[in-house]
């Protein structure tokens, strides 16, 4: 019982001179901030471990021992370490922003990516990614399109324009972006769909775009001039209802080319019979057969697409007495759909259509890597009413 006791108590008495000597060496002492600086000295250049030694002795330096001005090795090391949790937690962000993106985590991607361009903000690669992001989640268009915006900027200055596999590629939808961020404003809008569906990419040959298009060109010009024309309707002609008639004229004839585009792209039968109704509908209040609307299908893609339309502010020298021909300012290439009925009126409200034709093609598009292939859902298609 007494060794018992004796044993006891060496242990207690070893125990305590271990906690001793373990207090003792985190104090801030000579011999201590020599070995601790030593091991930091002997490790600071070397691999990724070992930094992580010299890191591991320069905390236990600097935590023991106060700030110092006199105290140079504390400093350096202070810096040291700072620097090394600065790479690690780039390194940190810089590996989730990866996640994100072969995750199509669009949100995670807008965030990370922010905290990256954060201290790299002309990095082409990230910026792009982000600036792409808004087509494969429309909760994020607004953060996106500031930077697609910047994406163009920087391609267009000559930077790389990964993760897309070509210029064009990259430029289509980065002002593709842009356009579907605007679909509150028609006509900011119909201007970046025109740039995008110009350059050489897959999107040249999406229905989807030019239907978007015939959309913007609706609920835009289209409306705003035949609204602008209903005060007109039923009284004598004046210059004045003759310039609203030419630029009405005009939007519809824009409209007519993007339908007529969608429909000629169109390789889903059910989209293409949606889109060729509307586009029939149009067409027929100008007293054009089906023939001709088939006939204006099978050779859209022939001819340039126009460029978004400018006002019409001076009617040309009347050509004869009895019809109204529209004015023309130089911007009405593409197709020629025969504007006019005839007798100088619009085509009725509803056969010209705000919307885009109810189709089962996408209004969204998956792009990380400039391959975007549409997926489906439909689109609703919006009909002005009758006069």
């Amino acid at each position: 019982m007494k060794r018992t006791i004796k044993i006891l108590a060496l242990a207690v008495a070893a125990l305590a001179f271990a906690s001793a000597a373990f207090a003792q060496s985190k104090e801030c002492n000579d011999e201590n901030k020599g070995a601790w600086y030593k091991t930091f000295y002997e490790n600071f250049k070397g691999t990724a471990e070992q930094q992580k030694t010299a890191v591991d002795a320069a905390n236990t330096y600097i935590a023991a021992c106060p700030a110092d001005p006199a105290d140079k090795q504390r400093e350096y090391m202070q810096k040291f370490v700072d620097k090394w949790n600065a790479i690690q937690d780039k390194a940190k962000i810089a590996k989730d922003f990866d996640d994100a993106v072969k995750g199509k985590k669009y949100a995670d991607q807008i965030r990370l990516g922010k905290q990256l361009l954060a201290t790299d903000p002309d990095n082409p690669g990230i910026t792009i990614i982000l600036g792409s992001a808004g087509l494969g989640d429309p909760n994020v268009l607004s953060d996106s399109s500031q930077y697609a915006k910047k994406s163009i900027e920087l391609i267009e200055a000559g930077k790389p324009f990964a993760p897309f596999t070509s210029k064009d590629q990259a430029l289509a939808y980065l002002n593709y972006v842009l356009a579907k961020n605007a679909k509150s404003d028609p006509n900011t809008a119909i201007t970046y769909l025109v740039k995008a569906a110009k350059y050489e990419s897959d999107l040249k040959k999406n229905p989807l775009l030019y239907n978007e298009l015939a959309a913007a060109y609706g609920a835009g010009p289209v409306a705003k001039f035949a609204d602008d024309y209903k005060p007109f309707v039923g009284k004598p002609e004046t210059t004045e209802s003759k310039l609203v008639l030419a630029n009405l004229n005009q939007a519809i004839d824009r409209q007519v080319d993007a339908f007529a585009r969608a429909a000629a792209l169109s390789t889903n039968p059910a989209d293409k019979k949606a889109v060729m109704d509307v586009l029939a509908d149009i067409l027929k209040s100008r007293n054009q057969s089906e023939a001709e609307v088939n006939t204006l299908v099978a050779n859209v893609l022939s001819k340039p697409l126009p460029e978004p339309p400018t006002p019409i502010t001076t009617l040309p020298a009347t050509q004869g007495s009895g019809s109204s021909t529209p004015a023309t300012n130089g911007t009405n290439g593409g197709t020629n759909s025969g504007t006019n009925n005839g007798n100088g009126k619009p085509a009725p409200n509803n056969t010209a259509g705000n919307g885009a034709a109810k189709t089962g093609t996408a209004n969204n598009t998956s792009m990380q890597g400039g391959s975007a292939k549409p997926a489906s859902s439909p689109t609703p298609m919006n009909k002005r009413p009758r006069n």
